[in-house]
């Protein structure tokens, strides 16, 4: 059995890293994903974490580091927030094309301008097609358990990809939560010792990142389409292994709350989708159908997932917690990929959108009454007035 104790999400990504034992971490410091390095700067110094601690001179170069380091064969972390994210832009895209799985941690903040320091998902959305594999924890504990299940994923050699290990800034980075710290034990049994495939080595040289004709550009891209596909089922497995494991059962893809006979559901990621739980469970109690299905995995997308289950619903409020300008239906990311899995069940479920939580900002109980609310007299009109409702200047 593990340890329980109440601790922030930066604490909780600490200990997951800890238990996973990684060779190499690179820091740079920006709010608010700092504590993870702090706390892991601290478990190195103490004797806790035997592990190179690298602090680098910028994103890109925390990066260029790990990148290094992943293919010379070690376990690396690294991580940012906000505009350190998009500095380090360059690098990604490189990383999952030499199939190096590198762990990255986002805390998101708000891009520049405005320039504050809330939370957006913004920031870690502008990577998702890079080849990363990508999701967004609720909670403290889901932070430390997604650090160790996307080694597991990532590092598998059906898979062998990068992965960004998401989680709300402030919202669960800073805030505490019961989390269940496993024993080193159990974490050996469910994450298997790092072995790459390619492993750079100078009894045995080759080229990293060269310059190549274009007709050798389609097959490698074709690999990494294939990679990633590969994810789906290495994912299942890593999340029925964990359950077994630790006791605790995640689904791979969406969290489903309340929606048995539900008519209407608030979709969406990370920790803004616990409130919509808390204002599910009261409308349940004033006879309301409705309920919640939470992302877990952006990408890859689930989509024959979404179909399979979310097609069932009269409506779907989609929460976006990000700032996309002109795109389809003036909503954001998440409208947009769940209307594209849909598409093809025609007009059985409606869907509608709410940018919400901008800058940092508190989703409120109220709000997510009057999404409900909207939803409901969707649900039972039939008709979409309007594709997207920023909150809470238009609803």
């Amino acid at each position: 059995m593990g340890k329980v104790r109440n601790i922030s999400g930066c604490v909780a990504v600490a200990h997951g890293v800890r238990l996973a034992d990684v060779d190499v971490i690179c820091s740079y410091p920006i709010r608010p994903y700092t504590g993870i390095m702090s706390e892991l700067a601290r478990m190195v110094a103490d004797g806790e974490l035997d592990a190179e601690f690298i602090h680098g001179e910028g994103e890109h170069a925390q990066l260029s580091v790990v990148y290094g380091a992943s293919a010379a064969g070690a376990r690396v972390f690294t991580g940012s927030s906000g505009v350190g994210v998009t500095y380090a832009f360059e690098v990604y895209s490189p990383i999952s094309g030499e199939r190096l799985p590198v762990q990255m941690a986002i805390a998101d903040r708000t891009l520049d301008p405005p320039g504050d320091f809330g939370e957006e998902h913004t920031d870690a959305e502008c990577c998702r097609d890079q080849g990363w594999i990508q999701g967004w924890a609720s909670t403290p504990q889901e932070a430390l358990d997604n650090t160790l299940i996307y080694y597991r994923v990532g590092e598998d050699p059906r898979v062998l990809l990068p992965q960004y290990a998401c989680l709300d800034g402030y919202f669960v980075s800073h805030i505490l939560g019961r989390v269940d710290i496993p024993d080193e034990a159990q974490v050996k049994e469910f994450l298997p010792p790092y072995k790459n495939h390619h492993v750079l080595d100078p009894r045995n040289p080759q080229i990293i990142g060269p310059q190549i004709e274009p007709a050798m550009g389609p097959p490698l891209q074709y690999q990494r389409y294939q990679a990633v596909k590969n994810v789906h089922k290495v994912l299942e497995e890593a999340c029925d292994d964990f359950a077994r494991i630790f006791g605790r059962r995640y689904d791979p893809y969406i969290e489903e709350y309340l929606t048995d006979d539900a008519e209407i559901i608030m979709f969406g990621q990370g920790a803004h989708m616990e409130t919509a739980k808390a204002v599910a469970r009261r409308l349940r109690n004033l006879g309301e159908k409705v309920g919640v299905a939470r992302l877990r995995t952006f990408r890859p997308f689930p989509t024959e997932q979404i179909r399979e289950r979310l097609s069932r619903f009269k409506a779907i409020g989609v929460l976006d917690v990000s700032a996309n300008f002109g795109i389809s239906c003036s909503g954001g990311v998440l409208l947009s990929e769940l209307r594209a899995a849909l598409y093809d069940y025609g007009d059985k479920v409606k869907t509608v959108g709410f940018v919400a939580g901008l800058g940092g900002e508190v989703v409120t109980h109220d709000e997510f009454y009057r999404m409900y609310q909207k939803l409901k007299e969707i649900a039972k009109t039939g008709k979409v007035e309007q594709t997207a409702y920023w909150i809470p200047f238009e609803l």
